[in-house]
């Protein structure tokens, strides 16, 4: 593409005054009639991306690739494309205040294309340094393919209006002073609920104090606005780390079984072609070593243990559970509810299960219901995982859409689902045996609301310190993990996604 993507603001159209405005700005040398049709292909990308997400549930880590490889792009125009449409998701509660701003009306009033082609605008220019005359150009362009003709003019003035100050101005201008969940709220581009519920998580799980939540929750909120670090996993037995740095990783952080990748696509990795090893946080990384590490009481029969992913979908802990429960001579059962899902957990654990037939061992993947497994086969296995379906607001720096996809109500649909899967999970247990109870979401509702409901209904369980196991499984002090007994991972901490773990013992 012909345009600068980085350089500074000031060489860009003229000298801004002292209340951000820039000065007078030379006319565009390109005549109307050669100027953009259509945008040029990774914004294109980007767009249908984007209306893929808004306008048809799409998950934009699963549509992005996909659109990627449809275009042929690569390099920087396909890293072009990916911080286009991943900056605008996230940044789309602030992007809307600006644009109502620019625009003199409400969001709701835009045509949903229109929407996704200014805040794609607005990212170029406040997020991406992008010229403003190529922004404006190519957002007119793109208008007028999802729109027609008579969006190009509104794009236009929009457009031109947004370059005419700097983010910090826009920042002052659309930015509320007070109160501070709802400054946090626009400038940081989460929506209130989301914002307020995370401020009780920081002072529930003990990571703040009423006092200094306000300035722990800035922190927390401008970490989900930084992409995450793409974390891979050497699945032991199956793949190594020293693999995965000659390929061009870098060694993880907390997990010895992490690395990093910080260029290139990790499907150009022959492991994780091969699935030996896998993209997976670090964090959910150490949730599986520290179950495959609590301690257990022998079985009395002297058999081998079982071990049972209650919730196995979509395979990244069932993959690492997998080839940990082969190191200690184990059986895993991977359950999923849904069929797709299930398949993906196959793929995902098919060398594994090649290695365990080789060593006499047994993993099964299977469709079936969680909530039933506790009646159907009692007291059966030695060591659960319960990676409960949950809000995913411990992702966000993954999945962006998920801050304005998930809504409050979700919460009163998924409590009962967390709590039934737990208690089946406990009642699949033996005596002597280990549940561990897991969500990408720090939210106490789906948290420490749920372990503690469901245990102060039944006197066969005790709640074991998970912030010493899980410390046990890093190859590094991981610092603060809350009040305990659970544990809590943070992004501003420990630069994982927001990972909660309980652990739970059935009493012999």
């Amino acid at each position: 593409m012909s345009e600068r993507r980085d350089g500074g603001r000031g060489q860009r159209g003229g000298q801004r005054d002292q209340g951000g405005h820039r000065g007078p700005r030379q006319k565009s040398r390109t005549a109307p009639s050669a100027r953009s049709r259509q945008g040029e292909v990774p914004r294109t990308t980007a767009l249908r991306v984007l209306r893929a997400v808004s306008h048809e549930g799409a998950y934009a880590n699963l549509e992005l690739p996909k659109a990627l490889r449809r275009a042929r792009l690569s390099g920087r125009d396909a890293g072009f494309a990916t911080e286009l449409t991943y900056g605008t998701l996230r940044m789309q509660g602030l992007y809307d205040a600006i644009i109502a701003e620019a625009a003199q009306r409400p969001v709701s009033k835009l045509d949903g294309g229109v929407l996704d082609v200014l805040r794609m605008g607005a990212h170029q220019v406040l997020g991406m340094r992008v010229p403003e005359h190529a922004a404006a150009d190519q957002s007119v362009a793109l208008a007028r393919s999802v729109a027609g003709q008579g969006a190009a003019g509104l794009v236009n003035a929009v457009m031109r209006r947004i370059g005419e100050r700097s983010r910090d101005a826009w920042l002052e201008a659309v930015v509320p002073a007070e109160p501070v969940v709802e400054r946090l709220a626009v400038a940081q581009s989460h929506p209130i609920w989301v914002v307020k519920a995370l401020r009780q998580a920081l002072i529930g799980h003990g990571a703040a104090t009423p006092e200094s939540a306000d300035d722990v929750l800035a922190d927390l909120l401008a970490a989900h606005n930084v992409p995450a670090d793409v974390s891979l996993v050497a699945r032991p037995g199956l793949a190594t780390i020293d693999e995965l740095l000659a390929a061009g990783a870098q060694p993880g952080r907390w997990s010895p079984f992490a690395a990093e990748l910080e260029s290139g696509a990790p499907g150009d990795l022959e492991a994780i072609r091969d699935g030996r090893a896998a993209v997976q946080d670090e964090g959910s990384q150490l949730l599986a070593l520290a179950l495959a590490a609590a301690p257990v009481a022998p079985r009395s029969d002297g058999a081998p243990e079982r071990w049972l992913d209650l919730c196995a979908g979509p395979g990244g802990k069932a993959g690492l559970l997998a080839a940990l429960a082969l190191q200690q001579g184990a059986d895993l059962v991977a359950n999923e509810v849904s069929e797709h899902r299930t398949e993906l957990v196959r793929q995902s654990l098919r060398p594994a299960v090649a290695a365990a037939a080789d060593a006499g061992r047994e993993i099964v993947v299977r469709t079936g219901d969680g909530r039933e497994v506790g009646v159907d086969e009692p007291e059966v296995y030695d060591r659960v995982l319960v990676d409960a379906p949950c809000t995913g607001l411990g992702a966000l720096r993954r999945r962006p859409e998920a801050r304005w996809r998930r809504q409050p109500g979700d919460l009163a649909a998924l409590g009962p689902l967390q709590r039934d899967l737990l208690a089946a999970g406990i009642d699949a247990t033996r005596p002597g045996g280990v549940v561990a109870y897991a969500t990408c979401s720090p939210h106490l509702s789906e948290t420490t609301f749920v372990v503690r409901d469901v245990v102060k209904k039944r006197d066969d369980v005790e709640v074991l310190d998970a912030r010493e196991l899980l410390a046990g499984a890093a190859v590094a002090d991981l610092g603060a993990l809350g009040d305990g007994p659970h544990a809590q991972l943070w992004p501003h901490v420990h630069g994982t996604d927001g990972m909660f773990l309980s652990l739970l013992r059935k009493k012999a």
